[in-house]
């Protein structure tokens, strides 16, 4: 009599699926129930697996090595030993449920409704207590992973079991998409083509604005130079006093080179020093006193008497630089 084993449960096992027992097929294997060694047909055949049962929910059999191998003869006085006890299970999965009721406690894949066996192996360490191994209906091996990773259209994860950081990324994604103007249904692939398009919108926009920084900040030298050249001829036919240079440069800035060059223009040259002097009773020869109460703008004051204006009488000079431009000076 052969030794029985454990062939497959209903337990979740290592792919974080479970197989329900009563769906196995066993009548391909039943017509050939060899037994391998970890599952490696170079190795040959070691034995046979006979009295397959389904009962409780297990699938069981008895193993029996045939001895024509020195593998074999080894595995037999092993089994009988006990220092191996596994067998391991090459399963071909033909249908999962998703459905809730068959679902048991830290299960992350449907349920293996349906399921051909093709193969048992003696082996040394099983993958857990159930040792099976899966395969595809197209003969492809499922790889030893439990969760997502493992998830393909031949063992779908369980909807309740995403992983919820790919949730969160899928919703960032769709809202993304959303602000970005495209479907909510885009995929990442159109949503970082979007993204480029618009990374190079900015950054064409970004290298516009610097040619407009540019230009500006040259219309401004040039307009400054205008109006600094204005300023100096006006010096220079004693219009205004050298001292006031900077002051009308101010103003230029302000009111534009137009404006202040019809102000220079309506200002007159400064007259000679002895048209500003008279002699008093006394004999002494003083400056002149200005009534400048008596001008309606400032370019009506003359140049020359525009410094003792700006320092003398700072209020006149207010009202007289108001009334030209339309507010008090800075």
């Amino acid at each position: 009599m052969g030794k029985k084993v454990r062939i497959s449960d209903e337990s979740v096992n290592c792919y974080g699926t479970r197989i329900i027992t009563s769906g196995i097929d066993l009548t391909q294997y039943e017509r050939n129930p060899v037994l391998l060694y970890m599952h490696d047909r170079s190795q040959g055949v070691v034995g046979l697996v006979k009295n397959l049962k389904v009962e409780n929910g297990e699938l069981t059999g008895e193993i029996e090595f045939d001895g024509a191998t020195e593998l074999s003869q080894r595995l037999k006085k092993q089994y009988e030993f006990g220092s191996m006890r596994m067998v391991s299970a090459n399963l071909q999965i033909l249908e999962t449920s998703d459905d809730k009721s068959l679902v048991l406690e830290g299960q992350t894949a449907q349920t293996i409704t349906k399921s051909r066996l093709f193969e048992v192996s003696a082996v040394d360490i099983g993958g857990n207590d159930n040792a099976i191994v899966l395969y595809s209906p197209d003969g492809e091996q499922l790889p030893l992973m439990k969760g997502e990773e493992n998830g393909s259209a031949f063992l779908p994860l369980l909807n309740s079991n995403i992983n919820p950081l790919k949730k969160e990324v899928e919703m960032e994604l769709k809202t993304l998409a959303l602000q970005l103007g495209l479907s909510e249904t885009a995929d990442e692939a159109t949503v970082l083509q979007k993204v480029s398009e618009l990374k190079l919108k900015a950054e064409g926009a970004a290298a516009l604005q610097k040619q407009v920084d540019e230009l500006k900040a040259a219309q401004e030298a040039l307009a400054l130079a205008g109006i600094t050249a204005a300023v100096d001829q006006a010096v220079s036919e004693k219009r205004i006093d050298a001292g006031m240079k900077n002051h009308f440069v101010e103003l230029g800035k302000k009111v534009g080179i137009d404006t202040l060059k019809l102000t220079l223009s309506a200002m007159q040259p400064q007259g000679k020093l002895s048209a500003q002097l008279h002699r008093t009773d006394t004999g002494q020869i003083v400056a002149e006193e200005t009534d400048f109460s008596k001008y309606e703008k400032l370019s009506a004051v003359p140049s020359g008497k525009m410094m003792d204006l700006h320092d003398n009488h700072p209020d006149e000079f207010v009202r007289l630089y108001k009334a030209e431009y339309g507010f008090e000076p800075a």
